[in-house]
């Protein structure tokens, strides 16, 4: 079974590869952001009414972060596939 990736790729030019990638990037960026956002909001008001709750609620400001990793990730395949599109 081909690569389903692969047979993308090789009917793509190196250009759409790239804008892709970086959509995937700024799409993961984005998403983080908002999620972020919405989050730290909810933990100051948490923090503000039960301070000993703090150190629990680091890791929910962190879990985002990894939307951004798996962008990369995502990204980095894409370019990693633009050798043959070249």
């Amino acid at each position: 079974m081909a690569d389903p990736i692969s047979a993308v790729v090789a009917t793509s030019d190196a250009g759409s590869i790239a804008i892709g990638a970086g959509i995937a990037m700024a799409g993961s960026a984005l998403a983080t952001a908002w999620a972020q956002a919405s989050i730290g909001s909810s933990i100051m008001g948490v923090v503000a009414e039960k301070p000993e709750e703090a150190m629990k609620l680091i890791v929910y400001m962190a879990l985002p972060e990894l939307i951004v990793l798996l962008g990369f990730v995502v990204a980095f395949l894409m370019i990693g596939q633009m050798d043959g599109a070249a």
